[in-house]
């Protein structure tokens, strides 16, 4: 079969440079060609195509086509009545993105923010000018596109919590069922009953690809206590291979899954290479339209009914501060007229901050990327290249710091290893000497350190400061050192003595006149070498009219203005328990049932 589609051959420069560059290009090229092959179910056909230039008005404008913009414009476009237009700053997601071991090579490419908080006092302390690094996707599909696609919803307090904080309609038995509606579960008969949903536009399902380490890890957790369990399902503590946003053997970016079915809805424009500016607002603080840049030119476009806002954890906040919608004080000292003073505009900043344990384990496999893998992932979207090594397993445990009675794990662990070696992974997987490097990555799941985010100028398309301060609140601290123990311990464990885990005892920089293996070390290690886990959220907190830090109320509604709602992780009051993109798309299922019972009844 043959199809007249574009195709989007962009791979980034880590990518290229990473694996070798003629022979990695060559097999590029063979990708594009056999997926062409196939081009009525993938990559790079079915691809919306984007609009040369817009109407003057549309009834909605969703801002951002992430994880949350993705769902919101396609559940929107279903009502034939609507007009939606959806702005992007990036281009489509390139086709290399969709092989799942590749995960780490688009970080820092050309569909990466590339944002860095300022410097930081307690964390990154070893990073130049003790900044930490956030990526975020700037592509359509966002950072679906370049996330290791864990598909993990959080607990059944996350959102428990988030109701008792004033928010109704946001408990766990109201969620569930928009978790449900999204996904087209693969595996649904061997998930807990009543937890799943089939049919929706996600794919929801484990890798085809399983390092015998990876099942290895689930028998060291039943050693430690913690069953193999369905961690979106009864209960939130325990081990998995986890269910992942990918279908045959690739990725199921938000764009794939819920933009191309879309693609031929008149009612539903896209604009790509399209970033966001500001919305305009009449004298009465009514959204009335919005100022973007496409192609180096300045646009406008009016709305009839709402602006939705899926910016992300940084992008949303820096749109209503340019906006003028924002705390009065911070945009007048950058000379941005004030809409409206909100002062929790940017405020409640957070994110799961980590500490990655290197071990080495006798295991001398190389698993290349050769032209062997290469035609095993071409021809049957199986082997090394169709999962993302052990980083499929997931634990989500208890420290001292937990109440086991809520099942309410505080720490996740995260593990890396057993990719192939083309992927650009640092030292997942890679070999030291004669032995293979592993990681475990303990999480902290419930931080209680929050920073802040304020725009530097009154630029609109300048990078907004990023104050994460991480590790500011000892708690958190304190339950990353019990998580790192507790890793350590797990890799004594029967089941795993045969790979010969040997932790890595060479002394943290800046920690070398601590004992090794001390609590002081490791926190030390911490605040040094520390690792975000860039699942970032709350920056427009969803609150009660009398929280003064409340942006949104619980129907998505930005307080103190007409016609603007916030659909992504930034309305989190609290970040979930685990990765947050399962949530993120929950919320723009939630957003758009919003909309259209505000316009339709």
């Amino acid at each position: 079969m043959s199809c007249n589609c574009p195709l989007t051959t962009a791979v980034g420069p880590t990518l290229a440079s990473t694996c070798g560059g003629p022979s990695f290009m060559l097999f590029m090229g063979l990708l594009e060609v056999f997926l062409r092959s196939q081009c009525d179910l993938e990559d790079p056909c079915n691809r919306p195509i984007p609009q040369k230039r817009v109407n003057s008005r549309y009834d909605f404008v969703v801002i951002g086509g992430g994880s949350g913009g993705a769902t919101v414009a396609s559940r929107l476009s279903e009502e034939k009545r609507f007009s939606v237009l959806l702005l992007e700053a990036g281009l489509d997601e390139p086709t290399g993105t969709q092989i799942p071991s590749f995960f780490f090579n688009f970080l820092g490419s050309d569909i990466d923010w590339k944002y860095s908080t300022e410097s930081e006092d307690e964390a990154c302390l070893n990073k130049e000018d003790r900044k930490c690094y956030w990526p975020r996707g700037k592509v359509l599909g966002g950072t679906s596109v370049m996330n290791g696609m864990t598909y993990m919803r959080g607990s059944r307090k996350d959102y428990d919590d988030w109701a008792r904080l004033g928010n109704p309609g946001w408990s766990y038995d109201d969620v569930l069922p928009y978790f449900i509606k999204s996904e087209d579960n693969l595996q649904v008969n061997d998930m807990d009953y009543g937890y799943h949903g089939v049919g929706g536009p996600l794919t929801v399902t484990q890798f085809p690809y399983h390092p015998p380490l990876s099942h290895a890890l689930l028998q060291a957790g039943k050693e430690m206590g913690y069953p193999t369990v369905d961690l979106n399902g009864r209960t939130h503590t325990g081990f998995a291979i986890a269910q992942t946003t990918s279908r045959n053997g690739s990725r199921l970016s938000t764009a794939r899954a819920f933009l191309r079915p879309a693609r031929n809805r008149r009612n539903l424009h896209i604009m790509l290479n399209s970033t966001a500016t500001r919305i305009l607002f009449d004298r009465s603080k009514k959204a009335v339209g919005v100022e973007f840049v496409h192609d180096g030119q300045l646009h406008r476009v009016s709305v009839d009914k709402e602006v939705i806002v899926s910016g992300g954890a940084v992008n949303s906040p820096q749109i209503l501060l340019n906006s003028g919608v924002g705390p009065r004080e911070e945009l007048e000292a950058v000379g941005v007229p004030v809409v409206h003073d909100l002062p929790g505009v940017g405020r409640n900043l957070h994110n799961h901050a980590a500490y990655a344990i290197a071990f080495t384990i006798n295991d001398t496999d190389t698993t290349p990327l050769n032209w062997a893998t290469a035609m095993e992932y071409l021809l049957f979207r199986d082997g090394l290249m169709s999962g993302t090594g052990i980083s499929e397993v997931t634990a989500m445990i208890n420290t001292k710091y937990a109440d086991t009675s809520e099942d309410h794990p505080d720490i996740q662990l995260i593990f890396g290893g057993y990719l192939a070696d083309c992927s650009e992974t640092g030292m997942v997987g890679e070999k030291k000497g004669s032995n293979r490097v592993i990681l475990i990555i303990p999480t902290i799941l419930h931080p209680k350190s929050r920073g802040y985010l304020r725009l530097r100028s009154n630029d609109p398309l300048a990078k907004p400061m990023i104050y994460a301060k991480y590790l500011t609140h000892p708690d958190d601290v304190g339950a990353l050192i019990e998580g790192i123990k507790f890793s350590v311990a797990l890799t004594e464990t029967e089941a795993l003595k045969k790979y010969g885990f040997t932790l890595d005892r060479t002394p943290v920089k800046n920690c070398e006149h601590l004992k090794f293996g001390c609590d002081a070390y490791w926190e030390c290690a911490i605040k040094h070498d520390t690792a975000p886990e860039n699942h970032q959220a709350g920056s427009c907190m969803m609150g009660p009219t009398d929280d003064p830090m409340a942006v949104v109320d619980h129907q998505l509604r930005v307080r103190g203005v007409l016609g603007v709602r916030i659909a992504d992780t930034s309305v989190m009051p609290r970040v979930t328990s685990g990765n947050t993109n399962a949530p993120a798309i929950m919320i723009g299922e939630r957003a758009a049932d919003f909309v259209k019972r505000t316009w339709i009844g």
